[in-house]
């Protein structure tokens, strides 16, 4: 494969003053960023998540591989099918495969095998992490580090979908695998989760959390 040629990087400079500002800016608003189980069924034009998407895919990944792909979903029969797969697989985890220790730190968000939001909010995103695809020689490629590349996509993706005004839920059947069936999605791609995506219906509720302090979370040395 050609080497590609180096271009001139583009980097705007702030001064001190517009950095702090836009990096409380920014934390303030991702701050106000809550999980909803609750959404309305109003449409989002598919445009702007779109340019989630483009947001997402503009994260950085191992080697610029880019090992990931999204489906966005907003056809009511592909979500209804889409719930009817992870209710299967849900009611077997609480039912079977959950650790009680893990349902009784799920029980505060009252969280069960039942997810009508699946076919109610307007879109549902499923993200495959790419471990391996065809290169441009027709040879297979192995993608690097798909997971963490994928996480962070994911993580862009969400404050995307938070800075255009909409709410969203990370949701994580296991196994997922009937995605790759229903989505026409390859053996080499593994579903990384579904995130659901719209409005949050009106009079919603979410649970009272406390994030833990910054002494917790990092350290500056």
């Amino acid at each position: 494969m050609d080497e590609k040629p180096m271009v001139p990087l583009v980097f705007q400079r702030r001064t001190e003053a517009e950095m702090r500002s836009a990096a409380q800016s920014f934390q303030a608003l991702m701050s106000s960023r809550r999980t909803v189980r609750h959404f309305s069924a109003e449409p989002v034009p598919a445009d702007i998540i779109e340019a989630c998407l483009q947001t997402a895919g503009s994260a950085p990944s191992g080697a610029n591989l880019q090992p990931w792909h999204f489906v966005a979903v907003q056809d009511p029969a592909m979500k209804a099918r889409i719930r009817e797969h992870s209710e299967i697989e849900e009611k077997a985890f609480y039912e079977s495969r959950a650790p009680e220790e893990w349902k009784k730190v799920l029980k505060k968000f009252g969280t069960d095998a039942i997810k009508p939001y699946l076919e109610k909010a307007p879109w549902l995103i499923a993200i495959f992490a790419v471990n391996s695809f065809e290169n441009e020689q027709g040879q297979k490629q192995q993608t690097y580090y798909p997971k963490e590349s994928v996480g962070i996509a994911t993580g862009f993706l969400i404050s995307a979908l938070h800075q255009a005004g909409l709410a969203t839920l990370t949701h994580t059947p296991s196994p997922m695998n009937f995605l790759n069936d229903l989505l026409d999605r390859p053996k080499t791609e593994k579903p990384f989760l579904l995130l659901i995506a719209g409005y949050p219906e009106e009079g919603a509720q979410v649970p009272e959390l406390a994030k833990k302090p910054f002494s917790e979370i990092a350290t500056i040395l």
